[in-house]
């Protein structure tokens, strides 16, 4: 990538100069596109950290806990050899850990975090008439009491959960525990509890992306043992501004995004998925992610941080598409003082394997049910990599066995 040292002061008509200008119309397309701002919920202190730090300082039969940030391989070892009652009291002491714990068996991390869960819902039932609130405040508990009654709904699968700030959450469709092809949904700006999953317009929230995914991978190959993680467990940029043109939080993102895939079974094939600002989080993780991720898949991406497929350091097999109406494709396509984000990856001299994106309808609508998109998602989350749709009259099975 270019770096500011080597373009110098930047002069009329030198290549600076067109950096900067083109990173201004970074940010007016970015004021115009729907990249809105919102608040992030200030109240309660960190209650994850505060479990977190329990459990540190905790013990369970006169010994010592382990790491909660260990190998997860050592941490299921350790969780594996406990009874039933020593779960279950681990489970009640520090719900948000165990929720949280990499490692920890997937049935057991869904038991915690539904005790997490329904405390947090009685924190905001009582925050909602709190006269010591504003009005603002009192409706922003009530939105969060009524998500979490959402998420408590008998038969849903919550991988992890935190209610600090503007809260975290991811969901599983599917077996995680016995699926031997895991896709995990990666999305972009504005990703929040309250914005997980929406009655308008479903699939443009994580949870509808990730439930439509996994339909269409079970309608493809209904014998295939599959899952589908619905990963909102980053702090994504809140709208406009420096976050979402620098990589940051993608940085942040990309540490948690590894650690979630070096949890998962260590004989099953997994898929990223990654929408908009996603695609930067992946790019930045994908030097570092184990050999079990078999292909990136990327949509309307505003760059992954690198000038070609060969810079992301990865095995991988990495894919691109893009809506003709996205409007992410006027955004510049650059890297300049660590503001933008790098090559576009659908162009040529990416080199990433392009797939037709028909009927998306922009840049929100890439995993709306009936879609090529959608069902190129599936077909490389199932591994029937062959049977894609190209795009941009690319030949992007050349090569695949």
């Amino acid at each position: 990538m270019t770096s500011f040292s080597e373009l110098g002061s930047p002069s009329p008509g030198s290549t600076a100069w067109r950096a900067l200008l083109a990173l201004a119309v970074v940010f007016i397309l970015l004021a115009t596109t729907g990249w809105t701002a919102v608040k992030s919920h200030r109240g309660a202190p960190d209650a994850l950290s505060a479990s977190i730090s329990a459990w540190r300082h905790g013990s369970l039969g006169g010994r010592a806990l382990p790491d909660p940030y260990g190998s997860p391989r050592t941490l299921g070892r350790w969780l594996d050899s406990l009874t039933t009652a020593q779960t279950g009291r681990l489970v009640r002491r520090y719900p948000l850990a165990v929720g949280n714990l990499n490692g920890a068996p997937v049935d057991l991390r869904y038991r915690a975090n539904r005790v997490a869960l329904t405390r947090a819902r009685a924190d905001e039932r009582k925050r909602m008439h709190d006269t010591r609130l504003t009005p603002l405040g009192r409706s922003d508990a009530a939105r969060r009491m009524h998500r979490y009654e959402d998420l408590l709904i008998t038969g849903r699968q919550i991988l992890s959960f935190d209610p600090s700030g503007a809260g975290r959450a991811a969901e599983v469709f599917g077996d995680l525990a016995h699926a031997n092809r895991v896709s995990i949904v990666v999305p972009g700006v504005d990703t929040d509890i309250l914005t997980f999953q929406k009655t308008g317009r479903p699939y443009t929230a994580t949870v509808g992306m990730a439930r439509a995914l996994y339909e269409n991978q079970r309608a493809d190959a209904p014998d295939a043992k599959t899952a589908v993680i619905a990963w909102a467990d980053y702090t994504s940029p809140a709208g406009i501004g420096m976050d979402a043109a620098t990589g940051k939080l993608a940085a942040q993102g990309a540490v948690r995004l590894r650690a979630l895939v070096d949890a998962l079974p260590s004989l099953s094939r997994v898929s990223l998925m990654c929408h908009s600002y996603g695609s930067v989080v992946c790019g930045v993780a994908a030097r570092d992610l184990p050999p079990k991720v078999t292909d990136i898949a990327v949509a309307g991406s505003p760059g992954m941080r690198a000038d070609r497929v060969s810079d992301l350091g990865t095995s991988a097999r990495v894919w691109a598409m893009r809506d003709s109406g996205d409007w992410i494709q006027d955004i510049p396509h650059l890297e300049f003082g660590g503001l933008g984000h790098g090559a576009d990856p659908v162009s040529s001299g990416f080199g990433a394997r392009v797939l037709s994106a028909d009927g998306a309808d922009g840049h929100a609508g890439y995993f709306e049910p009936g879609t090529t998109s959608l069902d190129n998602f599936a077909r490389v989350g199932i591994g029937a990599v062959q049977s894609v749709s190209c795009g941009n009259g690319d030949d992007c099975t050349a090569g695949l066995r």
